[in-house]
């Protein structure tokens, strides 16, 4: 389902992360429906279709999917398709919750609500939006993910309740663009499978 989306280079990016230029980035960030723009440190970033197909193989082009944005979607009805992704088809639950998903749907709506839309609470509750997506990856229909993301900047990159989203694919931008980042803050994000826990190292 991944691949068909072309989202395994961006779900593996991994390497140093630089918290106060990526919260420079954002406060400077703006969108003209086409790419992201920002200035960090003086230099003037243009995240356009040739910077996504480096840094993450993504391409500008898929279907345009939101809340209210459908079309694409056929007959696509939240209530029908979140019960069909439940692990016990006759519950009766009125919430999206994600506890009683079956376990490919319940792994799906994890990377969906962690990684590629990241919010900062009520990682519980589906909202619209995260079923839409998981009916895409279901569903093999291909998702303008550039565009998502974009989306997603804009809704959540400055609001304080929310963590700040796609801190490595924004240190990978600045990296990119060859900003200096000898006196800054690095902290670094390893693959899944390199991650020790407290309780390994006992």
């Amino acid at each position: 389902m991944l691949k068909f989306q072309k989202l395994d280079r961006f779900l593996k990016l991994t390497g140093n992360t630089y918290p106060d230029l990526v919260k420079v980035f954002l406060t400077n960030m703006w969108y003209d429906k086409e790419n992201l723009y920002s200035q960090v440190k003086g230099i003037d970033i243009t995240i356009n279709e040739e910077v996504w197909r480096s840094v993450t193989g993504m391409r500008n082009d898929g279907a345009t999917v939101s809340r209210g944005n459908t079309s694409e979607l056929g007959n696509f009805n939240k209530v029908q398709f979140y019960k069909s992704c439940l692990r016990n088809k006759e519950s009766a639950s009125r919430t999206f919750n994600v506890g009683g998903l079956a376990a490919t749907p319940r792994i799906l709506a994890y990377i969906v609500i962690w990684v590629l839309t990241p919010c900062g609470f009520n990682h519980a509750t589906l909202t619209e939006e995260d079923l839409i997506l998981m009916y895409c990856l279901m569903n093999k229909i291909k998702v303008n993910w550039v565009n998502v993301i974009h989306e997603h900047f804009f809704k959540v990159g400055k609001k304080l309740e929310y963590r700040i989203p796609y801190v490595i694919l924004l240190s990978q931008f600045i990296e990119y663009f060859e900003i200096d980042v000898e006196s800054e803050v690095v902290e670094e994000i390893k693959a899944l499978n390199q991650i020790t826990t407290e309780k390994d190292e006992k």
